[in-house]
């Protein structure tokens, strides 16, 4: 009885872990944002709520999805070789139908109870990373990134249009920071897995161009996203609170870029990474909290 029930807690894990929890987190952390940002007061609590798990689910499948097409990468790759599929914990045809039914569960949410527009950006958003990003444009071309990243850039236009049913500057502008943010981001791990990637034949940026073309590349992405975070500010979405967040976090995520390209040591890479993600997070919670903040100051006061 013992061992079943171990079984059965290891196998809720593996799907669990196909999901990726932690990339689908931040995405409804930005959805979230983007619902708040939509209207001036409280997000109706429906919306909130059923939108974001829909949004989640697709997410996830979308994530189960990657995990089935990349499963021979991912067994060449440290970062990536326990992983449920390559380690046959989770066979291919459950996978499926496990992407299936969380994908189909999700689209009803948001057909049924959220609105169309959400429901259709979410399904353009899960075919852009499930199968144009992961399916082709990771194996054709160094710029993979880059062009695949608008499908991961898309929660705050979904969490936005959830609300309001519309698309509008102010989300495109989420979309845009979310945009730039992601090759930086994902070049910076890249460079730390560059041998991994090597063996595997995907034309990762440091794999066909190096080391110091992706730093460079790095760098450039950087100051356009840096830019880009001023718009909220520049167009009366948010104000200084915001303002100064955007700067001082962007102004250390360029002295990171800058410490990788002229002072790198065997972490840094990693340790850019990693700032990365606490970067986008600690920015959208500053523009949720700008948002608010006259409402906030009023509640103190």
């Amino acid at each position: 009885m013992t061992d079943l029930v171990e079984k059965q807690a290891v196998s809720w894990r593996d799907y669990y872990e196909m999901c990726k929890p932690r990339v689908v987190m931040l995405m409804i952390l930005t959805s979230m944002v983007g619902m708040f940002l939509a209207v001036p007061g409280m997000v109706p609590l429906d919306i909130l709520i059923l939108g974001n798990i829909g949004i989640a689910l697709v997410a996830g499948s979308g994530a189960v999805v990657n995990h089935l097409i990349d499963h021979k990468v991912d067994s060449l790759m440290k970062r990536t070789h326990n992983r449920p599929i390559p380690q046959g914990r989770v066979d291919q045809k459950q996978a499926a139908i496990f992407a299936a039914a969380i994908g189909i569960a999700g689209m009803l949410i948001l057909l049924l109870w959220v609105n169309p527009l959400c429901a259709w950006l979410t399904l353009a958003s899960f075919i852009g990373y499930a199968f144009i990003y992961t399916g082709y444009l990771k194996r054709a071309t160094p710029q993979n990134i880059v062009i695949g990243g608008l499908s991961g850039a898309m929660p705050p236009l979904l969490g936005w249009s959830a609300v309001t049913g519309t698309i509008e500057p102010g989300a495109l502008i989420l979309v845009l920071i979310i945009f730039a943010w992601t090759p930086p981001h994902f070049w910076a791990l890249a460079i730390h897995r560059k041998e991994e990637y090597a063996k595997t034949g995907i034309p990762m940026l440091p794999v066909t161009h190096g080391e110091h073309v992706t730093k460079i590349h790095i760098i450039l992405y950087t100051i356009i996203m840096f830019l880009i975070t001023l718009l909220p500010y520049l167009t009366g979405m948010s104000g200084p609170l915001y303002l100064l967040a955007a700067v001082v976090l962007g102004l250390g995520f360029l002295a990171w870029s800058l410490l990788l390209m002229y002072r790198p040591k065997p972490s840094t890479a990693m340790d850019t990474f990693r700032y990365s993600i606490v970067y986008l997070m600690v920015l959208f919670v500053v523009l949720l909290t700008d948002h608010y903040r006259e409402p906030l100051t009023a509640l103190i006061l």
